[in-house]
């Protein structure tokens, strides 16, 4: 016997330029959201009977109109309110989901002046989010960043590790220690300052990151989750992706040249993969 299994529909990729205007300065605001839903959708797939589907170009709408409406300046209140609206206005849905992507602008310097609608994108790092709503239950918010470029230049070594007959690695004291960094950290409660909790916990983690006499990747991911737990009670728990870019050194000695960690090749393929998730306990 065939039955289904857990299943959810969506609108994936909606994207949204939102202005808004107070007098001649402006803010502007881009979103990459995605929107799904969960319940007991059988007959639609094993049927074929629609009834209880709420087409995913109404979801799409639906995104656009609240944000039309939304006085929210955060992602997290953004997507909070769309979760909240689905759970309220489709009684059919178990549980309502959305996640989103912003790419940051931030003001042109014009002549030492931030201008008031000029505006430049503030890097490739996005910040991001992950609200979901069961009927029942109360809203959970994850918050986050991804494709972080964080580099350091001194205070990083790896050595002391496993070596076979494979192993051609070269212990060392003095490395360069580059990573596109994704965190990912749970909200214990609502309504919080979003805004300025994200700036504390990024703050957290990039001091430490900086000043972290690191004997690994690892080593220095647990200090940055630590201090981020540590320095904002607000959350309960922080996720890390740290991939290296890895930064070899050139050997220069055909040309005659030393080279004293001074011209190095960047790469990231392959690329060591190292994650993990810290929790506060009770």
């Amino acid at each position: 016997m065939i039955s289904l299994g857990e299943n959810q529909y969506g609108k994936s990729r909606v994207r949204v330029i939102k202005v808004e205007r107070y007098g001649d300065r402006h803010e502007v605001f881009e979103w990459n959201v995605e929107v799904w839903l969960k319940g007991d959708f059988t007959q639609c797939f094993e049927d074929g009977d629609n009834s209880r589907i709420l087409p995913t170009d109404t979801m799409k709408n639906t995104v656009y109109s609240i944000a039309h409406a939304s006085k929210t300046a955060t992602i997290e209140e953004f997507a909070t309110e769309l979760v909240t609206h689905f759970i309220t206005t489709q009684p059919q849905v178990d549980e309502a989901g959305a996640s989103i992507r912003a790419t940051l602008w931030k003001r042109i310097d014009a002549g030492g002046i931030e201008h008031s609608t000029a505006f430049v994108q503030a890097g490739p790092a996005s910040e991001t989010v992950t609200v979901t709503y069961p009927r029942g239950g109360t809203v959970s918010i994850t918050s986050g960043f991804s494709g972080l470029a964080i580099l350091k230049t001194a205070k990083s070594a790896f050595a002391g590790y496993l070596e076979d007959r494979l192993t051609t690695l070269k212990e060392t004291n003095d490395r360069l220690f580059g990573t596109l960094a994704t965190a990912e950290w749970t909200y214990a409660a609502l309504g919080l300052d979003y805004a300025s909790l994200r700036k504390d916990i990024t703050d957290a983690l990039l001091n430490v990151f900086a000043e972290h006499e690191s004997l690994s990747v690892q080593h220095t991911l647990y200090a940055m989750g630590n201090a981020a737990l540590e320095a904002v009670p607000a959350i309960t728990e922080i996720r890390l992706q740290m991939p290296n870019k890895h930064c070899n050194l050139v050997d220069l000695s055909a040309f005659g040249q030393d080279n004293p960690n001074h011209i190095f090749v960047p790469t990231d393929e392959p690329h060591g993969s190292i994650e993990a998730c810290l929790r506060r306990e009770d």
